[in-house]
């Protein structure tokens, strides 16, 4: 239903295959310094920290092999920035001040669905979408026009609950032309 934009070219199994090379060059040093060890080579402690890098970059391509690297476009959606992220449950994104009620609909929904990772702590994800007013000069006004609320306890990208403020909208400078 939804296209998948991929924000790197490789997939996870590329990652997978990479993470195998890379298990196999640490095997490798890890033997040779165990051999420069037992030899005392000179650069023994050199190959131990090669060992070590090797071995955190293999970890890193493990966990990039285990979560795909890439975003969901929504038909309809405006592009946002994400302002505010407790790592938890709350995020906060700032929409553009020309948005009307599908394409807020159509954001949150991507939002919702980009943002859900199984890292986050707590049952809910609450996104709430935001635009900035400037009413007079020098004066700066957030105003919540939507927000979106999904479970984190499962992927299902059906299941969310999507409240627009109306009257928020309304203040829009495009919502009250039309």
């Amino acid at each position: 239903m939804y296209s998948q934009l991929s924000l790197a070219f490789l997939t996870p199994a590329d990652f997978l295959q990479t993470t195998l090379w890379s298990l196999g060059f640490t095997g490798l040093f890890a033997v040779l310094a165990l051999l420069a060890f037992i030899l005392q080579w000179g650069i023994r402690f050199r190959l131990v920290g090669i060992t070590g890098f090797m071995a955190v970059l293999t970890v890193g391509l493990f966990s990039l092999s285990l979560f795909p690297i890439t975003t969901t476009v929504v038909p309809g959606s405006v592009p946002y920035n994400v302002v505010y992220d407790n790592g938890a449950g709350q995020v906060v994104i700032k929409l553009p001040v020309e948005i009307n009620e599908p394409q807020l609909e159509a954001t949150l929904r991507q939002a919702a669905i980009n943002q859900f990772s199984p890292g986050r702590m707590g049952q809910n994800l609450l996104i709430r979408g935001r635009v900035l007013l400037h009413p007079e000069e020098g004066i700066t006004e957030p105003l919540f026009v939507g927000q979106v609320r999904r479970s984190q306890s499962d992927g299902d990208e059906n299941d969310f609950q999507i409240e627009v403020n109306q009257s928020a909208l309304a203040r829009l400078p495009q919502a009250s032309e039309s």
